[in-house]
């Protein structure tokens, strides 16, 4: 039976995830994935032009297809809107099958050539994350509540990669603090807007969110990667 085109990638991703954890997301790791898999190699580097590096980014976008899948399953509606944000969160790291190969992700991404595609999966991530819980907004404030999750994202995620606490208590915790401070950063922009005398203030950048803002559901940076 012919393999469609998402299948053999998964096939190629499951089998660099056998690799990652000794070589990284790299050439090595790519060219084991293809000889594994028995797919030919002309093929399986039109499945992915960048090797690796695609394979990571389709990594990534599976744990955020896992989290949303259960989002969609949980009932969160008698928690307070922080602490949806926070369990959506929860879940995305818990949704995690290798920790290595996501520490193998943060340094391939920190590198200077990746660094844009890094971002631009965050804000993926960030992006999915505010949408599943009905976010509406369409001024600056779509801008804002992804720039500051995408913050608390990934400090959470380089927390919870070294934290060695049972059940990665103290990263729910850190996370705990970090939904905080965007939802006192929230309350402040609110308070601006009914402010007679602020909300002027906010004209110009809200002007500029419309001028610039991008499809809301296909992951891009502003201004970046269009």
């Amino acid at each position: 039976m012919t393999m469609s085109y998402e299948q053999a990638k998964d096939r190629l991703l499951d089998a660099a995830l056998n690799h990652v954890a000794f070589d990284g997301w790299t050439d090595e790791t790519f060219r084991a994935a293809v000889a594994d898999t028995g797919l030919d190699a002309g093929y399986a580097r039109a499945l992915c032009p960048r090797g690796a590096v695609d394979l990571a980014l389709a990594y990534h976008a599976r744990g955020d297809a896992s989290m949303l899948e259960r989002l969609a399953a949980e009932d969160l509606s008698e928690l307070r809107f922080r602490d949806r944000i926070a369990s959506a969160v929860r879940f995305r790291l818990e949704a995690v099958t290798d920790k290595e190969a996501v520490r193998r992700g943060a340094t391939l991404f920190a590198l200077p050539a990746y660094a844009a595609d890094g971002a631009k999966a965050i804000w993926g991530t960030c992006d999915a994350i505010w949408t599943a819980l009905g976010d509406t907004s369409e001024d600056v404030n779509w801008y804002t509540k992804r720039a500051t999750l995408s913050v608390v994202y990934s400090s959470t995620v380089l927390y919870w990669l070294g934290d060695e606490s049972p059940d990665h208590q103290a990263t729910w915790e850190f996370l705990d603090r970090r939904i905080d401070n965007v939802m006192q950063f929230e309350k402040f922009k609110a308070d601006i807007q009914k402010n007679p005398l602020l909300k002027p203030f906010l004209a110009g950048p809200n002007w500029l969110a419309g001028q610039l803002r991008a499809p809301r559901r296909d992951g891009d940076l502003p201004g970046s990667l269009g």
